[in-house]
């Protein structure tokens, strides 16, 4: 359950801080008349985000297993592919976005109200399209007897309230939180959390005949860890751990940390140096 509450969290703050940066501008340049129009935007991404939900949880649910499987691991590895521009992006835009999202405001209001309409919904659309899709795919690796379905999505739920709350909090200025030092350790996580959605998904390749080497596996531990017991459930809901794991799902999981985690890690120094050289200049 710890990583829906995570995903619910970090994607709910995201999506809770664009909100309020945008309806808080609003409101200080006294445009209050087109704070209705950017609610109607947000409410129609809220809905559109709820809408694709259910169809990935209730839509497959009629065709046969290989096909369920087929789509399932489909849209878990693209799940992990936006999760991880995402978490790219946040890194680089969490310092400025504030500024962008202001400058896109002031642009739209040149135009017609539409135009507001549509900033709302695409801003938060994003966000919530992609955590419509990242909860699904990690509930479906997450979820087993011990751990249903529905005690994940409320994880999920409680953390997206939690961070409605936190944006709030930071909105009316009664809580400073470091963004970037939040989202720079909650993206840490996330990239060890995709990485076993990854996995997950190729097992479901894996399940419909897609990819070979269902039966191929580089370690059996159940023995060990049996899935049912309390440390193999959690390391199932916190790492996606299968003590069973085929060679696909190991080199896929280990191909991503490595490759991912480094380009994160460089892109962090990266991040810093250039904060390094701006205290620099400045003195």
């Amino acid at each position: 359950m710890f990583q829906t509450f995570l995903i619910g969290l970090r994607e709910g703050l995201e999506a809770a801080l664009i909100v309020s940066i945008l309806i808080g501008y609003l409101a200080k340049i006294g445009r209050t008349r087109e704070v209705r129009a950017m609610w109607l935007g947000i409410a129609a991404a809220i809905l559109i985000a709820l809408a694709f939900g259910a169809l990935l949880t209730f839509g497959p649910s009629t065709l046969t297993f290989e096909a369920q499987e087929f789509i399932g691991g489909s849209l878990s590895i693209i799940a992990v592919g936006f999760v991880t521009l995402m978490i790219f992006w946040m890194a680089r835009t969490s310092k400025n976005l504030s500024g962008e999202l202001r400058a896109a405001t002031d642009k739209a209001l040149d135009g017609p109200l539409f135009g507001l309409v549509a900033l709302g919904a695409i801003s938060v659309g994003r966000e919530g399209l992609e955590t419509a899709l990242f909860l699904w795919a990690a509930t479906r690796a997450s979820a087993s007897d011990s751990t249903s379905a529905l005690g994940l999505t409320a994880a999920a739920v409680a953390g997206i309230l939690i961070a409605v709350l936190l944006a709030w909090l930071i909105s009316k200025g009664l809580l400073r939180l470091n963004l970037s030092v939040f989202f720079r350790w909650t993206g840490a996580f996330l990239i060890i959390v995709a990485a076993g959605v990854l996995a997950y998904g190729f097992h479901d390749l894996q399940e419909a005949g897609v990819i070979p080497g269902l039966h191929s596996l580089a370690f059996d531990m159940s023995q060990a860890i049996p899935p049912t017991s309390w440390y193999g459930v959690l390391l199932k809901g916190v790492f996606n751990f299968s003590p069973a794991t085929t060679w696909v799902e190991f080199t896929a999981w280990w191909s991503y940390v490595i490759i991912v985690g480094t380009l994160f890690v460089r892109n962090l120094r990266a991040s810093t140096d250039q904060s390094s050289q701006k205290v620099s200049v400045r003195r």
